[in-house]
């Protein structure tokens, strides 16, 4: 593993109690930092903090409701003092299947998560890093964002969506020490697979040309470093992780 500095910070990540979160916050205390991890899931969250040690805080958050995040960010910082960086790793892919059969409310569901969760983190992080000057946002896409699965539209909208909203709030902060960045894996094999078709799992594998699954590590490494100091003439930039699908 290659040694990344985030010693001394903490960073905020939602979705931290499992799959890529729980990756991204191991790489960054193997970094030297701390990590708040949001998650819905209170038992899951105390289990996480139990894995990963005393540098872990867990703070039970539904990222969809305003409120509740604005809670979850006084408690991180009456915890930490300080928010350096905010992952936002929360998501679900809702069901596959046409457009035209899609159900509404689940379609309202997975946007409300996947993009209103991330607007809403944004929203109530970002001025306390405006505050100290300072501030690495790294937000969740997908290559789905960028290509357009087809039986997961509300996926894709919701990923293509976060791509915008990078490139949005990036430009907004480039003037702050503040920056803003997304990166595009490709299907990662986590519990999210327990939400999809046998059939799509096997269609996002049969457009990767290294023709495997990427793993939550590789894309913790990525957004580790996203996380750090070094990260500092980027801004509102997309970071491919598809082992060889997105070429462009």
């Amino acid at each position: 593993m290659n040694q990344l500095d985030f010693a001394g910070r903490h960073a905020v990540i939602t979705g931290g109690a499992a799959g890529l979160g729980f990756a991204i916050a191991q790489r960054l205390l193997a970094s030297g930092g701390s990590v708040s991890l949001w998650d819905r899931d209170e038992a899951a969250g105390r289990s996480a903090v139990a894995a990963l040690g005393a540098k872990a805080h867990a703070v039970a958050v539904d990222v969809t409701q305003q409120a509740s995040v604005q809670a979850a960010v006084q408690a991180s910082l009456a915890h930490a003092g300080r928010i350096d960086a905010l992952v936002n790793s929360a998501g679900i892919t809702g069901p596959n299947g046409k457009l035209w059969d899609y159900p509404v409310d689940a379609w309202r569901q997975v946007m409300e998560v996947n993009l209103n969760g991330v607007f809403l983190c944004c929203r109530e992080v970002v001025p306390h890093m405006k505050g100290s000057n300072y501030g690495r946002v790294v937000n969740i896409a997908s290559v789905a964002g960028k290509d357009g699965n087809p039986n997961a539209s509300a996926y894709s909208a919701s990923k293509a969506a976060v791509i915008a909203l990078t490139k949005s709030l990036g430009k907004e902060l480039a003037d702050t020490g503040v920056r803003v960045n997304c990166v595009t894996p490709a299907a990662v094999k986590t519990a999210m697979f327990e939400q999809m078709t046998p059939e799509h799992i096997a269609f996002m594998l049969s457009k990767i040309p290294m023709a495997r699954f990427g793993t939550p590590e590789e894309v913790a490494a990525l957004v580790g470093w996203l996380c750090t100091e070094d990260c500092s003439f980027s801004t509102g930039a997309v970071f491919d992780l598809s082992g060889g699908r997105s070429t462009y």
